[in-house]
């Protein structure tokens, strides 16, 4: 008999994004709150309110004025909202006094994302990024946990109260644990590294599907490789690099890697934490970024991946013969022409995969050359190797060795000079 589970019912919550007189913002505010709501939904908040408001000023104490606090404690209170998202940094003092204000638990947008990253990553690197990523923040937030002690009662000189005592300690235990956790990783990079030199060794070209947060890039590598990676209509639902190999309409093989979605304003903490997760795109032999064509912003996105990889230091990719851009979900427009350098696709109906492949052929075979390569005639595994892998553009039979001239891009032509080493050793 299976056991029952009962169901935990979604936490209602209100998303509040605040849009200050005179601070740059990257996306359209309705845009904004639009992708906060998702954000919210995406770790199965009931979102009962959603708003922009417009403040002249930020107020270091909570943010908000106490006009907009009193008409939000309203709002929570008819609504029965029992946590308040605030799509902005908060400070801890501002975080705190809000709460006391509402009377309910109050989050910004970096515990919002480390809330969805923590309930996506699979992997123990991943789990590993997010943990570290959670120690960080909750670092500067220590003095949340300790203020209904006298942290600065009963000290001489330069000495606090009992409370700095424990604030100190918390803070150790979680330096150890940060220390660890890098060590950790470090290892986890030289693995991928070793991995990485191993493929060079064998190599097939990487191709990386780099892009904004739920624009189809799981959905695209399903499609291409028949894989069953976890792809869903929420933000962040991939969270680890996932790679398959993927074969060409002209045979040549490739691994297609699928990586972690972008975001604009992503919190300082994941930068840094999912920069090794990202270092699959350095070594890749082709960038594909994934474009939402239904998106009214995805100009803006297009500019904020750019912005991410030019920071891992792909500077100028867009401009380089290896980068191509996909426009995806065109089956949600009645029409769509992508630009003459991109692709245009439906991940979810496959139209426009099979020209996406053709591309990826043609742009790897931009820089093939010709190699001479002389095998004997009896050698049928090698020759089918080479049809296979490359172009044969000439043969000519020489004694019991056939000499062949291959059209090959350069991953082969290292792959090919691996084997000639192998078979001769």
């Amino acid at each position: 008999m299976a056991e029952y589970v009962a169901e935990i019912p979604a936490l209602k919550a209100a998303v509040i994004y605040p849009q200050a007189v005179g601070r740059p913002v990257s996306l359209y505010p309705e845009q904004r709150l639009s992708e906060t709501v998702g954000l919210a939904a995406a770790i199965n908040l009931e979102v009962c309110h959603s708003e922009i408001v417009r403040i002249r000023q930020i107020r270091p104490d909570a943010y908000f004025g106490s006009g907009l606090i009193e008409r939000l404690r309203e709002i929570v209170t008819e609504r029965k909202i029992e946590l308040l998202v605030v799509d902005a940094d908060l400070t801890p003092i501002q975080q705190r006094n809000l709460e006391k204000a509402l009377n309910l638990k109050v989050i910004d947008r970096t515990a919002l994302i480390l809330e969805i990253f923590g309930e996506r990553a699979q992997t123990r690197e991943g789990c590993l990024q997010v943990e570290l990523a959670h120690l960080t923040y909750q670092r500067s937030r220590l003095v949340r946990s300790w203020t209904h002690l006298e942290r600065q009662r009963g000290g001489a000189g330069f000495l606090g109260g009992p409370g700095e005592t424990q604030i100190e300690l918390d803070r150790r235990i979680i330096d150890d644990k940060i220390v660890k956790i890098k060590k950790a990783l470090e290892k986890i990079k030289q693995t991928r590294g070793l991995q990485r030199n191993a493929r060079k060794r064998v190599p097939y070209p990487i191709v990386a599907l780099v892009g904004y947060t739920n624009t189809g890039k799981s959905t695209l590598f399903n499609r291409l490789t028949a894989a069953q990676v976890f792809a869903e209509n929420l933000l962040f639902a991939t969270l680890d690099t996932t790679m398959r190999r993927l074969k060409l309409p002209s045979g040549r093989e490739v691994i297609l890697s699928d990586t972690v979605g972008f975001i604009s304003d992503l919190p300082h903490e994941l930068v840094m934490a999912f920069r090794a997760t990202l270092e699959e795109v350095l070594e890749a032999d082709v960038v594909v970024q994934v474009l939402d064509a239904a998106n009214p912003d995805c100009k803006q996105q297009r500019k904020d991946v750019l912005e991410v990889l030019h920071g891992l230091g792909l500077d100028k990719i867009e401009y380089q013969d290896n980068y191509l851009e996909v426009y995806n979900k065109t089956d949600l427009l009645s029409s769509f022409i992508a630009p003459p350098a991109a692709a245009a696709v439906s991940a979810l109906n496959g139209e426009g995969c099979d020209r996406l492949l053709k591309r990826l052929d043609d742009i790897l075979s931009a820089g093939s050359t010709i190699v001479s390569v002389d095998v004997a005639a009896a050698d049928g595994k090698m020759l089918a190797w080479l049809h296979q892998n490359g172009e044969v553009v000439a043969c000519r039979q020489q004694g019991e060795k056939l000499h062949l001239e291959v059209k090959m891009d350069p991953a082969v032509q290292n792959r090919l000079n691996v084997m000639l080493k192998q078979s001769s050793d």
